[in-house]
């Protein structure tokens, strides 16, 4: 980039600096270093000097976004503490949330368990040994109530990390919202309902893709017209990571789920600039350092320039990447599970220096089990220290211009772009999908049914294994350093008298509610289903009326079937 270019880009910035000052948009804080030098809120090329690279760096807060979506950087806003959490019942989750809260966390993130993430009843014959055990158990919306009972829904932002029961799950959530008296249209939060993802790397679905697909549209329509600040879809690359998969097949294979949600949107119609700023993204934070920091600044350059040339999208928002961040699970050992807070602190700090917009840190005892109170709080002060001690929020993108990180960016945005190439020219060739929704939706469609994601990534995760246990890659505790002091942790562990006490209140409110009512809403919503019409607004009768979602999950599986993968070897 020519040197005057740079330098007009940085008047740009200088003038929206100074008017986010004056508009009291910038924090009342110390921005000095810990010594007292006071540091600029950016830096970039010395005035004078061009560099070629600059084209794709840029400045903060403006096209292509590498550096970051908002000019003040963390000066303006830092990231939000947005602590993941969910066991047992929803009395117990939600005396965590409160301590979550209490303790500085910014917002709340729910674990289902395994029941509630298969659109299943704590009382099916399948969720026995299940309730509550990975995540917390919600069968109807007075779950709901209690979940959040003594939590404003107006107030909180709410991100619930569930994809294939996920409609009627937030369903129950605004059901809820209404309960406590709030107006359902300020509702601010994300909710996963990512599929493509399902298929491809966590095995979470009801049905088939195309049911799934219609239900996400309807959800997109709904939150533009009624709930406009609350995003109807947080697209996941964490689970693709955590199942094996490379940085750049993360990327690729995230950015492209997100590519085909707008190809949905696009084809009922939605106004891309409307939508797609609803649209967030959830990322892994893996241990090496710098590659994760790349990988983030590229996501930003990539989803912009995509979003704007191939998509149409005209304004910044409907350009930017948002995206929430939480520390690599499957980095955490078993093996000295207290390395695992430097793991983690090191993985939070790379997504902090990637720009995150929110994060998640997992406790040091998650490998073991879910996170105990003490192991939970020092999780959450991790992030705390790295905000408040650390000064890495006083200076935008302040890897910016490295000669590593930037080569690693331009790499990783390489690689992930060949992938878009693949994918694209294997939904060329299928044409029922590619005509209904486009290019890159069909090829994921294909790609799901040929097995071609599971391959990839089983080939990735056998490649890093086999290095693990040459020695190729040494893992502290594991395959190097093993002799320790550190005995074993005090792990939580979720009675069986939760599973027990939630089958009895689920057999008392069934007892309780008007079943004739049910019987008429679920039939409605059923109906709803056998047309174009949106089903949001019937199955939001149905949870008001207390179905459950293991009963409106069951009346859309009549309906649709049961999606079994095929078997492949």
């Amino acid at each position: 980039m020519r040197e005057d270019e740079i330098e007009d880009g940085r008047r740009r910035w200088q003038e929206r600096m100074r008017t986010a000052t004056e508009q009291g948009q910038v924090r009342d804080a110390d921005f000095t270093t810990i010594s007292g030098v006071e540091v600029d809120p950016v830096y970039g090329p010395e005035p004078g000097v061009d560099d070629p690279r600059f084209e794709r760096i840029g400045w903060p807060g403006e096209y292509p976004f590498t550096r970051g979506l908002y000019t003040t950087g963390y000066r303006g806003r830092s990231w939000t503490i947005r602590q993941f959490a969910g066991f047992g019942n929803a009395h117990q989750t939600n005396e965590r949330y409160k301590m979550i809260l209490r303790s500085g966390g910014g917002g709340l993130s729910v674990a289902f368990d395994m029941p509630t993430l298969m659109g299943r009843d704590s009382d099916d014959a399948r969720s026995i040994g299940e309730v509550g055990h990975c995540g917390v158990a919600i069968d109807s919306a007075a779950d709901m109530e209690i979940l959040f009972d003594g939590i404003p829904l107006g107030e909180v932002t709410t991100s619930m990390t569930i994809s294939g029961p996920a409609v009627p799950i937030f369903c129950m959530y605004v059901v809820a919202a209404e309960r406590q008296g709030v107006d359902p249209g300020v509702l601010n939060g994300t909710l996963q309902t990512d599929i493509f993802k399902e298929y491809i790397a966590q095995k979470e679905w009801l049905f088939g893709p195309e049911p799934h697909l219609r239900l996400i549209g309807d959800l997109m329509q709904y939150c533009v017209d009624t709930i406009p600040d609350y995003k109807p879809l947080s697209v996941s690359g964490y689970h693709i990571r955590e199942a094996g998969s490379t940085a750049a097949q993360e990327l690729a294979f995230t950015l492209a789920d997100g590519f085909g949600y707008v190809e949905l949107g696009m084809s009922r119609g939605l106004d891309v600039d409307v939508f797609a700023p609803g649209l967030s993204f959830f990322f892994d934070a893996h241990i090496d350092f710098f590659e994760e920091i790349a990988k983030f600044r590229a996501a930003r350059r990539i989803w912009a320039r995509w979003m704007r040339d191939v998509y149409g999208a005209t304004t910044e928002r409907a350009q930017w990447l948002r995206f929430h961040t939480q520390t690599a699970g499957v980095s955490l050992t078993g093996q000295q599970p207290h390395n695992n807070v430097v793991r983690t602190a090191v993985e939070a700090m790379a997504a902090v220096l990637g720009g995150t917009n929110s994060l998640h840190t997992n406790a040091l005892d998650e490998v073991l089990a879910l996170p105990s109170e003490h192991a939970a709080e020092i999780a959450l002060r991790t992030q705390q220290v790295i905000n408040e001690e650390t000064g890495v929020a006083n200076v935008a993108d302040p890897l910016g211009g490295s000669w590593y990180v930037e080569a690693l960016t331009d790499r990783i945005e390489a690689e992930a772009e060949q992938i878009f190439e693949r994918i694209r020219t294997m939904g060329e060739r299928d044409v029922r999908w590619r005509d209904q929704y486009g290019p890159m939706t069909a090829g994921i469609l294909r790609g799901i049914e040929d097995g071609w994601f599971m391959s990839e990534i089983a080939d990735a995760a056998f490649e890093y294994q086999q290095k693990v246990e040459k020695g190729e890659k040494r893992i502290v505790g594991v395959n190097s350093y093993q002799d320790t002091v550190s005995g074993e942790l005090d792990i939580l562990r979720v009675s069986h008298e939760v599973e027990h006490e939630q089958r009895e209140v689920l057999a008392r409110r069934r007892a309780e509610r008007d079943d004739d009512a049910v019987r008429s809403a679920l039939a409605d919503m059923v109906e709803v289903a056998r047309t174009e019409g949106n089903m949001i607004p019937a199955m939001l009768d149905a949870v008001r009326a207390e179905a459950t979602l293991g009963e409106i999950c069951d009346a859309l599986r009549d309906e649709w079937g049961d999606y079994t993968e095929p078997a492949r070897f």
